[in-house]
């Protein structure tokens, strides 16, 4: 039976719109430079998935005034996939896996004013690398993301580096860099949990190789985790975030991608999070910026891993909402799309 593995992507942004009209979409993205495998280490050839018939929903549960709500059953959810409800599965453990985490940072823009902040991430990695097994790769981009350090668990190779971070030029291809991120992480054990942390200013300026529905679907195909945590939101934005439950989502699939696209438009950051599952948070000061890195390392591996094999599998883009059974007042966080792509079979990664 196909599986739709779990992988995190953490994106760290400062808000984001969509790229100007005349961009060149269409053209092929640059490609991504091989890692070199970690000694001891076997890297896994990826393979395409394009059949889903299990569902992996990681899914935090967080207590009214704070803290994990832990003991739950698969009774004790309810999981709707466009409207209908599933039969789950719950993982009795939460996450334990080990990370391969790729920090993105720009170079490019008005990242130069953001470069003291990302001297002093470094030391705050060691949340996601806990595990020896865990490794770490930086990516730089300006116009073009580009590998700086290739995975190590060497933490500090990667702190020098971004103390040492020089001004490129005046782009900040973001779309090709989450693109670009997640296929970098592609390459890594399958057994891993992939994380982007994704650092950049508010606009996408000149991104010209992938389209916001190409990235809706890649994120919904390869069970991404986004966490975004942005520099200056909107107070209604963050009102919205608040409140917004998953009550009002439609239950048309082409509806559901047609919404998606008109919230990127909005604010990228937040909605690349909502479809994933992932949390929107914000920053002003950097005692803030370190406390969101530190809990979004947190909140990602105490998360319930809910399984389900969708009762109607049409391909699309389905929606998901997740609640407890019984109302704890508690704040759950869980994806809200996935992309089930129809009956073709698995295939390798050179197709």
């Amino acid at each position: 039976m196909g599986i739709v593995r779990y992988r995190i992507l953490l994106l760290f942004l400062f808000k984001i719109v969509l790229p100007g009209a005349g961009t060149g979409w269409g053209q092929q993205l640059p490609p991504v430079e091989a890692p070199k495998p970690m000694p001891g280490t076997q890297v896994q050839t990826p393979s395409l998935r394009v059949t889903t018939t299990e569902v992996l929903v990681p899914t935090l549960v967080e207590k009214k005034g704070g803290g994990i709500l832990y003991g739950l059953k698969a009774d004790d959810f309810v999981v709707e996939d466009n409207g209908v409800p599933q039969k789950i599965k719950v993982q009795e453990e939460m996450d334990t896996a080990p990370v391969a985490l790729v920090v993105a940072v720009e170079e490019g823009g008005m990242s130069a004013l953001e470069f003291d902040k990302l001297s002093k991430l470094g030391p705050l990695l060691d949340v996601f690398l806990s595990d020896a097994r865990s490794r770490v790769a930086l990516v730089g981009f300006d116009s073009v993301p580009h590998l700086i350090e290739d995975y190590s668990h060497d933490e500090e190779k990667v702190s020098e580096d971004l103390r040492q971070l020089e001004p490129g030029d005046g782009g900040a291809a973001i779309l090709d860099t989450v693109n670009y991120g997640v296929t970098l992480l592609e390459t890594q054990p399958k057994q891993y949990r992939r994380v982007l942390l994704l650092i950049s200013e508010a606009r996408d300026h000149g991104s010209k190789h992938t389209k916001p529905v190409d990235l809706i679907k890649k994120i919904g195909e390869s069970d991404v985790l986004v966490l975004s945590v942005s520099f200056s939101p909107a107070a209604a934005e963050l009102a919205h975030d608040a409140m917004d439950s998953g009550e009002n989502r439609t239950m048309s699939m082409m509806s559901v991608l047609v919404m998606a696209l008109e919230a990127f438009k909005k604010n990228m950051a937040k909605e690349i999070a909502k479809e994933s599952g992932g949390e929107y948070a914000t920053f002003l000061t950097d005692k803030r910026f370190e406390a969101r890195v530190v809990n979004a390392g947190r909140d990602a591996r105490n998360r319930y891993l809910i399984t389900f094999s969708p009762s109607d599998p049409s391909p699309g883009l389905h929606a998901i909402k997740v609640r407890t059974a019984q109302d704890y007042g508690a704040r759950i966080v869980a994806r809200a799309n996935y992309w089930a792509e129809g009956q073709e079979q698995e295939t390798g990664s050179s197709q």
